[in-house]
């Protein structure tokens, strides 16, 4: 039983990285909370489920959610934050909070008029239903292919980042746009790639969500939002390998509060262990990041 609440709260942690990973990249790069990821996210599991009602195929669906996700994303900083950044910082950074929560609205207003306020369901069948036993653990298909998948999306941006020239141009603009700008780094090109990757990040996560609990709704968003700040303070701001290890383990902590302790407990034990842990370790259990966005150094 434990050994499978741990497993579940792997798999759900997995889910949570991607969503953080993608707010916590534009943070480290642009220094600005995009409180419109949530509806970013949300706004993945809409696409993907008109996609999947309308006959595409569930893979077919899911690419579609992703790039329409990192569009949306591209779209909200060149129509919100770019006209900002050529404002001064602080205006900037309370306008972008402004903006942000603005578009979530919107976001949510459509999916809300689309679904006419319902809760959807992906059609059944559209993923195998499948189950293996291993080491006294019960597997789903769909969970070995949610961790592989992760695992692979993560590793890809890891390399993308630390071997690539474009994220050693994303590095570059994370520690020091103006410099970067001098050595000929464009900073609106690495601001689409950051928010493409982020808005495609989280649109994934969407889709996975609303399969994995087939479940898809127009707030569904707004308490991973919540989750995501938990992570990105636990983890360390900027920081995305703290982000990873703070998303796993609070998808097992609110899968060992849910499976353990009385229904209800699990967000406020989450939000407690946070107040704590902020009480003891300001910079979250893994430290802000060394260099911007904890992408490493070169």
């Amino acid at each position: 039983m434990l050994g499978q609440q741990i497993l579940n709260g792997l798999v759900s942690g997995a889910i949570y990285a991607l969503f953080a990973l993608g707010f916590n990249l534009i943070f480290g790069v642009q220094k600005v909370l995009n409180l419109a990821h949530g509806g970013v996210f949300m706004s993945g599991a809409f696409i993907a489920y008109y996609a999947v009602v309308s006959g595409l195929p569930f893979w077919v669906a899911l690419l579609l959610a992703m790039l329409a996700c990192g569009l949306i994303s591209v779209l909200i900083d060149v129509l919100g934050f770019q006209p900002l950044r050529r404002r001064s910082h602080a205006d900037s950074e309370f306008g972008a909070i402004v903006i942000s929560i603005g578009v979530d609205l919107i976001l949510a207003s459509l999916a809300q008029r689309m679904s006419d306020t319902k809760v959807l369901s992906f059609p059944f069948g559209i993923f195998p239903v499948e189950f293996f036993r291993a080491w006294g653990l019960r597997i789903s298909l769909l969970q070995i292919a949610i961790v592989l998948l992760v695992a692979l999306l993560l590793a890809g941006l890891v390399l993308y980042l630390q071997r690539t020239s474009f994220g050693r141009q994303i590095r570059a603009v994370a520690i020091n746009e103006r410099a970067a700008a001098l050595l000929g780094v464009s900073a609106r090109a690495v601001y689409f790639q950051t928010f493409f990757i982020a808005g495609s990040m989280a649109g994934l996560a969407g889709v996975l969500i609303g399969l994995s609990f087939n479940s898809v709704h127009f707030l569904m968003g707004e308490p991973y939002m919540l989750k995501a700040f938990v992570v990105v303070v636990l983890g360390g701001l900027g920081n995305l390998p703290g982000a990873v290890a703070a998303s796993l383990l609070l998808g097992i902590l609110q899968t060992m509060t849910v499976a353990y302790l009385p229904a209800g407990l699990s967000d406020t034990l989450i939000f407690s262990t946070l107040f704590v842990v902020l009480l003891f370790w300001p910079n979250g259990l893994f430290g802000g990041a060394t260099v911007p966005a904890g992408m490493g150094r070169q």
